[in-house]
């Protein structure tokens, strides 16, 4: 199901840049400007600047006069907007309708494939005006991202990243990335060794009196059994416990 993101007479360069980036991250591509304020608006240092690294989809975005050139190709319609019309298509918040949107693919819901659109567009109009009114009325559905209700006002990058998020998660996602293995824990000997060389450090520094040590190493030795460090870490800790020793040598001369 190609995905189209049309940006209706937009007015700030950095607005399409952030757009761009948002799409990406989302594994979106297809980016379609309708009578932007700067013609040049893609190749502006301020758009590249808020694509971060997202140049490959400025580079293949498009810039045309009319919203039916944008929409050519497209036979299913979004309109997003932050208040409902009077008249027009349903409002609904994004994950419900792409739900029922899906719904329609072969197989799901014993829907006849013909009934699945082959292409999705989402309309968001311009920072100050937002969406006119005969633009919205020819889409199917009017999305609405729940906000508080006392403050709704989002940046149109913004709108466009919840609007891609939701709608790569109902297309499936992507995975997350494998988690790097746990590295095993230091062996006793290794511990054991550290915790002498703490032990040293800490008479060094005074806070351990040899002649009346009580229970502080075996709780120390405890702690670290339920930490389970790594060989690395113990490495550092012995670190500490080296330094701990220098700096109680030079205090001593």
């Amino acid at each position: 199901m190609h995905s189209r993101f049309v940006l209706i007479q937009t007015s700030h360069a950095g607005n399409v840049g952030a757009v761009a980036r948002a799409m990406k991250v989302m594994g979106f591509d297809d980016l379609v400007l309708v009578a932007p304020r700067w013609a040049n608006v893609l190749r502006r240092e301020e758009t590249i600047q808020r694509a971060s690294g997202a140049n490959d989809v400025l580079a293949k975005a498009r810039i045309v006069d009319t919203l039916d050139e944008a929409l050519d190709g497209m036979d299913h319609l979004c309109a997003t907007a932050m208040t409902p019309r009077d008249f027009g298509p349903p409002t609904r918040a994004p994950r419900e309708h792409f739900a029922a949107l899906l719904a329609q693919a072969p197989g799901a819901l014993d829907a006849a494939p013909s009934n699945r659109p082959g292409g999705v567009a989402f309309l968001f109009g311009s920072e100050r005006f937002g969406m006119r009114n005969e633009d919205v009325y020819r889409c199917h559905a009017c999305l609405s991202i729940p906000t508080d209700p006392h403050f709704g006002s989002l940046n149109l990058a913004a709108a466009v990243q919840l609007i891609a998020y939701d709608w790569r998660q109902a297309l499936g996602g992507f995975a997350l990335p494998p988690a790097e293995p746990a590295r095993p824990a230091a062996d006793a000997h290794a511990l054991a060794g550290m915790l002498t060389h703490l032990e040293q450090a800490l008479v060094a520094v005074d806070f351990l009196d040899p002649a009346a040590p009580k229970k502080l190493m075996p709780r120390l030795n405890q702690l670290f059994n339920r930490a389970a460090p790594t060989d690395e870490e113990i490495h550092i800790l012995r670190g500490v416990a080296k330094a701990m020793l220098q700096m109680a040598a030079k205090a001593k001369r």
